[in-house]
Order: structure tokens, then sequence, then C-alpha cells
């Protein structure tokens, strides 16, 4: 379990950035996997998923989960849609009691607290979700709700830079949205380079006036701790787990 000193502080809330471990899956899967996406027992996934939900020293009832698709669909949590099927890649509400999960695999999980209204959200900035605006939809969504605004948020555990590679395709989409992207590359090869997921996400965060921090592990190299789906596509697996982040207001 890893947690930001930022959120940490705040009494109102409580969160966690999960490990893979303290869980009861098996192979693939060892052993706290919590994506239901997945092709791990059913039963196993519900227990970690109350384990998580004990954590937070609350019921597995009050935890929700989004059907996540790398979109930018940011949903309002609220008593009335707190048990349906959520698709989007962010979650936000101001209801106490309820936990908003995250779940990833070297996609980044941001958690985010606004210290004003008391709005609390989760992200999936993946590359798609980030380069498509999921995080400037989830703050332009609560300052919507709200005109007063203090934000806090971290950004956890993700694949690092000098694991994440990409083509020139991939590349060359984001120098042609800025130039001032060509930042977040680096060189590995002529057909190969290297992109800071973590970094572009940061200054998106910053440029939004939101003061951050992070929990910086790389969920690609560091295998104990977290699963990651490029780490398991080139070891041949046919499926891979899912960490889960977490946040609640009090």
């Amino acid at each position: 379990m890893f947690y930001s000193k930022k959120l940490k502080k705040f009494k109102e809330i409580k969160h966690c950035f999960f490990s893979r471990k303290g869980g009861v899956s098996e192979g693939l899967y060892k052993s706290l996997n919590c994506g239901l996406g997945s092709r791990d027992k059913r039963k196993n996934i519900l227990k970690n998923l109350s384990y998580v939900a004990k954590k937070l020293k609350s019921n597995k009832k009050n935890l929700i989960l989004m059907k996540q698709t790398h979109s930018n669909k940011v949903i309002k949590i609220k008593n009335n849609n707190s048990n349906k099927k959520i698709i989007s890649d962010a979650i936000i509400t101001n209801k106490k009691g309820i936990i908003l999960g995250v779940l990833t695999a070297d996609c980044v999980p941001i958690l985010l607290f606004d210290y004003s209204s008391k709005y609390i959200a989760c992200i999936h900035a993946g590359w798609r979700g980030a380069f498509s605006g999921i995080i400037e939809n989830t703050i332009t969504k609560i300052k919507k709700l709200t005109s007063q605004n203090n934000f806090y948020a971290s950004v956890g555990p993700c694949i690092g830079r000098n694991n994440y590679e990409v083509d020139l395709k991939f590349y060359y989409k984001f120098v042609k949205r800025a130039k001032n992207n060509k930042r977040y590359f680096s060189k590995k090869n002529s057909k190969k380079k290297f992109f800071d997921l973590r970094n572009f996400i940061n200054d998106k965060l910053v440029r939004l006036n939101v003061k951050t921090d992070h929990v910086i592990h790389d969920t690609f190299k560091e295998s104990n701790n977290f699963f990651s789906y490029r780490r398991s596509s080139n070891l041949g697996h046919k499926d891979y787990g899912r960490c889960l982040s977490v946040i609640k207001l009090n």
C-alpha cells in the first residue's frame, strides 16, 4: 500500500494506492487482483475488493468502480447511480462514505481532492485518455458544480519512462498536437522512442492549477509490487491483473 504525503494530511479523506500484495488470487493474478474485467476467478476478485474496502474501514457495497475505456468521459456519482454500471474514465462525488476506485496496470491512477468544495475524484489516465482530455474534463466538471476550488492531486504508480517504448507514429501524433510535446520523448533507436507519461500528466495538472505530488514507482519494473499490461504482454501471458487505487470522503 502506498500513500500521498499531500493527501494524507487531510482528515476529510482516506486514500490508498494498493499494490498487488495482500489478496487471495493465484497464478498470473497473485495476489490482490481487483480487475473484474480480468479472467481471474470472480470469487477471488470479490474477496480482494472486500479487503480493500475493509482497509478503508468500509464495506464493499460502498466501493464504486468504472468500466474503463480510455475515454475522456467523467461521471458524477450520486445516490441514485451508485449501483449502476459506470462506463467512464473518471468519477467524482461529494457524498460521504462512497469509495471511488480506479484500476490500472501501467496507466496512471490520479486521486483528486478539492479542499474547498469537498469533491473527490479518481481518474484513469492512460495516454489516450490524457491526450483526449480526461484530466481537463474532470477539473472542468467539478468547477461547473462549485465556484470555489482548491485542488490537490496525487499521481500514482505507473509505467516508467525507460520502459514505455513507443513507435514513431505515436511520437508524431503528440508532436503534431504541440511541438513542445517533444520534451516527453527520448530516443531509443531509429524506430523507437521512450515516452514519459508521468510528466505529460504532471504538466497538465500544473497548468490546471492543481497542487500535485507523486507516488513514484514503475509498474513495469517492480513485478513484486505491481501488475503490468506491458510486462505481461512481453512475457506472453494471456492476461494480467489490475491494481486498485481509491479515495473516500469521510
